[in-house]
């Protein structure tokens, strides 16, 4: 069946969908006001992101020729359109949420927000001087001339558009002025009463003396702009010539992209937006009016003075006791298998594994794949430790992580320079698999560890993703994870074929196959069929058919999809036994779990991999099975507690999306707070700090 033929909503719609889920996190009443904050830096973070990256792609699609374009399975045009009115959309939300919930809330907890309009005598003469003392080396005014005086707008940069008026009135000029948000503080605190923080944003400092820069010139109005640029790496011909000299080479040149998006505020004067919109070279279509704040990202900085007691309360990170009963976690993970569910456990017992690794005289081996890293990483120091003391250190280094392309490339360069033998980047494919493996010298034998995870190897995102890691020395994983580290060292085939992990480019579209078909003959033989997937996003064609005819077979069909989900449930005929929710909460749900009944022998994989495309068929991941009973079960009571979710769960139907899901019960079931304390009731143990 064709994409044109089955219910299908497009990634990009569903992704906006996602992101106003975060948007409802900053208006939700329950959540703790300066979390409210760092969601609306979440929102704007997330859109900056999508404009750079797909709205850029649609955008593009628009110069090749209709005919080309009919082949896509849909109008770029049309879906540009969409995309428009959804945002805009959303972003008066998010000014309301902003104006008439955030600040009046933070001026019951004495924090005030002031523009140049209301400050007392004694605090615009501070904001005068701070101009003066901070601002006006890096102030570069620009008037603009058409035709004449062409001026770069820097991605993602903060300016002042102003129009300006001769002193006797006979003419006006616009001009340009950068807010210098890169090198200062966007929210700068005020002198004022002892009870109360009073701040004013940059953007306002710069408002108020901006006459000065503009001798000779009347100040008509000043209005807040950014602009957005495409930031995919185009390289071409990656099969050929040196692959990471063309990605630096790209990476130099991504804030000179195209335009993808001009915010202004809509209250700007008309002749100064089509007179811009000429200058800069700006079709309607990269219009996206806002209010009188952009780079709202920046709420990430907003200050909290202290107030504890307007965040979360703190989750310590409990301690996996077995784990702490060995002084060394080697002679432990020996015993049995070991499931981290992170952030709940403390992430330091990777940390150790590494570290230990490095310091073991019996280890000789350490392998990893490095996507995306701390920027100290204490991982990465092991790895450098280790090659200097001699062991055989492999790092395989995906520079096409999106973002995060220059990072690794100086890690790369700081463990080649250690010695680490560092294996780069495949042309036109990402190795996107979270696994490590590190081999011992045993009584006269090798034993190998692995590390197998979901999240990637980075100390920061671990406080905060919600993903689980599996460490084992169970021969049938571990030698197929070595297999894994052979083909990326060799580019060879791994021999023989993968009977227990499911690998990216080899085994794992046709192993996801074969788990589904096996849940539809059971249903159609009038067995149970059941299938859960915890997923980050949904949007693979082939396999959201696969669903659809699992649903008709009689499977029942669980989902719990965080972000993008193309598969539409509910509809007569396709997908009536689908049920879909997704949850947004504290932390970034980030884990992928696929669960299979399977006539009762109960299959369970966790990966790296979402069921999108791009994953399924373009990059090397890895799925595994958990073959140890107790953490089989540990994960069943996982996916059950994110199920019974009503309190940040939403329901995905396809008509009311981002509905908070209600069962009618009157016990709340929270499932982050809900996985963190039975987790903590499971080992009984105290919490550890830090």
């Amino acid at each position: 069946m064709s994409l044109t033929e089955m219910p299908y909503r497009h990634r990009d719609l569903s992704w906006l969908t996602f992101n106003y889920r975060v948007l409802q996190e900053a208006k939700d009443i329950s959540v703790p006001l300066l979390e409210r904050i760092k969601f609306l830096a979440i929102y704007s973070s997330n859109l900056d992101e999508f404009y750079r990256v797909r709205v850029a792609h649609h955008q593009n699609l628009l110069r090749i020729g209709k005919k080309t374009r009919k082949q896509l399975g849909y109008d770029p045009v049309d879906l540009l359109k969409k995309i428009q009115k959804i945002v805009n959309s959303q972003q008066e939300e998010f000014s309301r949420i902003f104006r008439k919930e955030i600040i009046p809330q933070l001026s019951k907890n004495r924090i005030s927000i002031r523009n140049s309009e209301d400050l007392k005598p004694y605090q615009i003469q501070f904001i005068e001087d701070y101009f003066q003392d901070n601002l006006l080396p890096y102030a570069q005014p620009v008037l603009l001339e058409k035709k004449k005086i062409k001026l770069f707008l820097k991605n993602a940069s903060l300016y002042l558009a102003v129009h300006l008026v001769t002193k006797n009135r006979s003419a006006y000029r616009f001009a340009i002025v950068q807010v210098p948000s890169e090198h200062l503080p966007r929210f700068v605190e005020l002198p004022g009463p002892e009870d109360r923080h009073e701040i004013i944003m940059l953007d306002d400092i710069v408002r108020h003396s901006i006459n000065l820069l503009f001798p000779g010139y009347h100040i008509e109005d000043t209005y807040s702009i950014k602009l957005t640029r495409d930031a995919e790496l185009y390289i071409e011909d990656e099969y050929s010539g040196n692959l990471i000299e063309k990605i630096k080479k790209s990476i130099r040149k991504r804030n000179l992209g195209p335009a993808t998006r001009f915010v202004y505020d809509r209250k700007m004067n008309k002749k100064l937006l089509e007179f811009l919109m000429e200058d800069f070279d700006l079709e309607k279509e990269n219009l996206l009016p806002e209010g009188r704040y952009h780079n709202n990202s920046d709420f990430f900085k907003f200050p909290d003075f202290g107030y504890d007691f307007l965040k979360n309360p703190k989750l310590a990170p409990l301690s996996k006791g077995s784990l702490e009963e060995y002084p060394s976690i080697f002679r432990c993970l020996q015993k049995k298998d070991h499931l981290l569910h992170f952030p709940y456990h403390s992430y330091k017992y990777v940390v150790r594994f590494f570290s230990e690794a490095a310091d073991d005289p019996d280890v000789t081996h350490i392998k990893i794949i490095q996507y995306r890293v701390a920027p100290q990483s204490k991982i990465m120091d092991s790895l450098i430790r280790a090659a200097k003391s001699g062991k055989q250190v492999t790092a395989f280094v995906e520079v096409k992580a999106r973002f995060d392309e220059e990072a690794n490339l100086a890690w790369a360069e700081r463990l080649q320079s250690a010695g680490v033998q560092v294996f780069y980047s495949f042309p036109g494919l990402k190795v996107h698999a979270k696994l490590a493996l590190v081999t011992r010298r045993e009584n006269a034998r090798i034993t190998n560890y692995s590390y197998m995870g979901t999240g990637n190897f980075h100390e920061g995102t671990a406080t905060v993703y919600s993903d689980l890691g599996l460490f084992t020395t169970d021969t049938r994983l571990t030698d197929e994870v070595s297999r894994i580290f052979n083909h990326l060292e060799n580019i060879k085939a791994p021999t023989p074929p993968f009977e227990h992990l499911l690998t990216g480019q080899f085994n794992l579209r046709k192993g996801l196959h074969k788990l589904i078909d096996k849940e539809i003959k059971n249903a159609k033989a009038g067995k149970k069929g059941l299938i859960i997937l915890k997923l980050n996003s949904l949007q693979d064609p082939e396999m959201i058919n696969r669903l659809y005819e699992a649903s008709n077979a009689g499977v029942k069909v669980k989902l719990i999809i965080r972000g993008i989900c193309s598969i539409i449930p509910k509809i007569k005929g396709y997908s009536e036994n689908i049920q879909i929710i997704s949850i947004v909460d504290r932390f970034l749900e980030h884990a992928r779990i696929y669960y299979f009944y399977n006539g009762g022998k109960q299959i369970i994989y966790l990966s790296s991999a979402d069921w999108m495309t791009r994953n399924l068929s373009h990059r090397i991941e890895a799925a595994f099975p958990i073959y140890d009973q107790n953490i089989h079960k540990e994960i069943r009571n996982f996916l059950r507690i994110q199920l019974k979710d009503n309190v940040k769960a939403r329901i995905i139907d396809g008509k009311k999306d981002s509905a908070y899901k209600s069962d009618g019960s009157d016990m709340k079931i929270r499932s982050q707070l809900e996985t963190y304390y039975y987790l903590k009731r499971k080992l009984d143990l105290p919490i550890i700090s830090t």
